[in-house]
């Protein structure tokens, strides 16, 4: 496995350099690496290069460094909530906590609301949105028997279907056509509002969540085989479900505040992943947020090239990547969840 990962990590790499060196303004390779190396040791530049080096550094490299953020992110919760709910067809979004982000940040596309926190209104509202999701939805999941899959799984479909619904009020009701636009944009996933100051956040979160999974993921590949039998090896299902609901919940929520809802790369790349490396998490865990970070990359990349110098939503390309991918998945031969 080591080589893989190294052979991802080079990939995801190259990934980023083509990301910050392609795009609607043609600026040659030559100049995008004189401009990065000029960036990253301090150097000076000429004054008509300042137009191209605010291209590099403030508009493309942050964009292309949280969306390897956030498709990291999505993968490595992708594998956790799939094993929290013992289900091959959940994703990041399953418990609602997408919907529950979107309603916030609608709220500051469509009514301004927020408007005093200025540039940090709409993220800051859709992470305290998603918070607020994730507590209605473990309030209503709790039994007396815990924290169960199914009543998970239920709980968090119904509630993502009535933020939803509130979300569509919303946007029906806006008073500005360009801000329905800008709604839609963000429902599907959107990176062209990437800036430098959103990257530690969502790094730092990003980070620690996949950590924390790769100290458990033995605990979570005796959860993958079920209640009984992870309580068997020692376990506690109801215990270790909780941990991964608030960690699970934590990191949708901080990368669905700066990227949208972004669909398919948590559901798509854990099954890949396990196709490559087998179902032992410790292992899942170590390649699928190189797969994601680079997934995204390109689907970034390919949403600002198709309609240049407009832009398609990145939950776009990802949707027509994912449809087929998982479709040939489903039909391989021998492939189920957790295994070949």
């Amino acid at each position: 496995m080591p080589p893989l990962v190294v052979g991802l990590g080079l990939l995801l790499l190259a990934s980023l350099v083509c990301g910050v060196g392609l795009g609607a303004a043609g600026i040659g390779w030559g100049e995008v690496f004189r401009l990065l190396g000029a960036g990253l040791t301090g150097g000076g530049i000429d004054a008509r290069d300042v137009a191209a080096y605010t291209i590099v550094w403030e508009i493309r490299l942050p964009r292309v460094v949280l969306g390897a953020v956030v498709g990291a992110g999505l993968a490595a919760v992708g594998v956790a909530v799939q094993a929290m709910v013992r289900n091959a067809l959940a994703d990041p979004f399953v418990l609602g906590i997408s919907s529950g982000a979107a309603v916030g940040a609608n709220a500051v596309i469509l009514l301004g609301a927020f408007a005093g926190l200025g540039v940090w209104a709409l993220s800051l509202s859709a992470f305290a949105s998603a918070l607020a999701a994730m507590t209605l939805v473990y309030a209503v999941s709790r039994s007396p028997q815990g924290l169960t899959p199914l009543r998970l799984v239920l709980t968090g479909t119904a509630l993502a279907y009535g933020f939803e619904a509130v979300t569509t009020v919303m946007v029906f009701g806006a008073a500005r056509g360009e801000a329905a636009r800008s709604a839609m944009m963000w429902l599907l996933g959107s990176l062209g509002g990437a800036t430098w100051a959103q990257v530690p956040l969502a790094a730092v979160t990003v980070a620690a969540g996949w950590a924390w999974l790769r100290w458990r993921a033995e605990a979570l590949n005796a959860l993958a085989m079920g209640d009984e039998t992870s309580a068997a090896l020692g376990v506690r299902p109801g215990r270790l479900r909780r941990e991964l609901f608030l960690v699970t919940a934590a990191v949708t929520g901080t990368v669905v505040a700066v990227s949208g809802a972004i669909g398919f790369v948590g559901l798509m790349v854990p099954h890949v992943v396990r196709m490559l490396v087998g179902a032992d998490h410790r292992r899942v865990l170590a390649v699928a947020p190189l797969v994601g970070a680079v997934l995204l990359v390109w689907a970034d990349l390919l949403s600002r090239l198709l309609l240049a110098p407009a832009e398609l939503p990145v939950g776009v390309i990802t949707a027509v990547v994912g449809v087929p991918t998982f479709l040939l998945l489903m039909r391989r031969g021998g492939y189920a969840f957790g295994g070949r």
